[in-house]
């Protein structure tokens, strides 16, 4: 199954005192699904998800689907270190009305190649829904290998992958040797056109909070055959895409949102606001919008 080609890691909203802010929750789907985004990721690493409660999730979840109402899927990040917490999340983000779920590599714990596949194995088993599995080997302390990921899409409904390893040849591989309709997204924004040309089906991004449409029209490019358009848009859209992350993530796409009139509020401890001179450096790469 595939959940679309652009995909938004979304952030979460909060007021000013730190809590969910479903009003601003509302302009912030509206505003992506308006701008290029073919799903939503919710309650993932952008979304502070470790910094939710499960209730707050849940309740996330819901409100999201809500919003939605069926424009574009919602996919639902209910991955935590803890098997059968992730499966009792799982659960109740199914009843909710999610369209899939988003299952990142249990973080700490650092388990084998073997405990993986049966964490994956035991939660997909829990659910009628799609499953992502989501390889972020730079905040787990582990790596789906891609023989990991080879075995999991043999399950029937663990139907894709997000890959920010940063590795091209680990998402070669897993495109190589998995079925067809196994889609392939990177996690990394910047990797977005190599891993097309390597035959990955889109991105999980950052970035087009503020440059989703702009993604589109690269994505457009390179699978019309025009490359040396999608190889162009995409040097210019590379600084953009690194600027979301000068500092830990979220906080500078949050920023940037509120610099182009969409107030999200800031960023959950341990995170912390941007820098004034952070900001100065965002200023001017969410000025480059203007020249794209």
């Amino acid at each position: 199954m595939s959940f679309g080609t652009v995909l938004t890691a979304m952030v979460t909203p909060f007021d000013d005192q730190g809590m969910i802010n479903y009003d601003q929750l509302e302009v912030l789907i509206n505003h992506l699904i308006e701008n290029g985004s073919d799903g939503l990721v919710v309650g993932g690493t952008t979304g502070e998800s470790a910094t939710l409660s499960i209730e707050e999730k849940a309740a996330l979840y819901q409100q999201s689907v809500r919003i939605a109402d069926g424009r574009v899927p919602i996919i639902a990040g209910t991955g935590m270190n803890d098997t059968y917490a992730t499966a009792e999340l799982t659960i109740r983000a199914e009843r909710v009305g999610v369209d899939g779920i988003m299952l990142v590599a249990p973080y700490y714990n650092k388990p084998s190649q073997k405990g993986l596949y049966e964490h994956f194995q035991t939660i997909a088993e829990k659910t009628s829904l799609p499953v992502m599995v989501y390889n972020v080997p730079g905040r787990t302390a582990v790596n789906i290998l891609p023989e990991t990921v080879i075995e999991l899409a043999k399950i029937e409904n663990i139907t894709s992958v997000k890959e920010a390893s940063g590795n091209l040849d680990q998402v070669t591989m897993i495109v190589a040797n998995t079925p067809d309709d196994f889609t392939v997204y990177s996690g990394d924004d910047s990797l977005t056109l190599p891993s097309l040309a390597v035959g990955a089906d889109g991105i999980v991004s950052v970035s087009s909070h503020i440059i989703g449409k702009h993604m589109q029209q690269m994505v457009r490019y390179y699978k019309d055959g025009q490359v040396g358009e999608a190889a162009l848009l995409h040097q210019k859209l590379l600084p953009i895409m690194r600027g979301m992350f000068i500092a830990p993530s979220p906080a500078p796409v949050k920023t940037a949102l509120d610099m182009t009139g969409l107030d999200v509020g800031g960023v959950r401890l341990p995170l912390v606001p941007l820098t004034e001179e952070e900001r100065k450096t965002l200023e001017s790469i969410v000025a480059l919008r203007e020249k794209l």
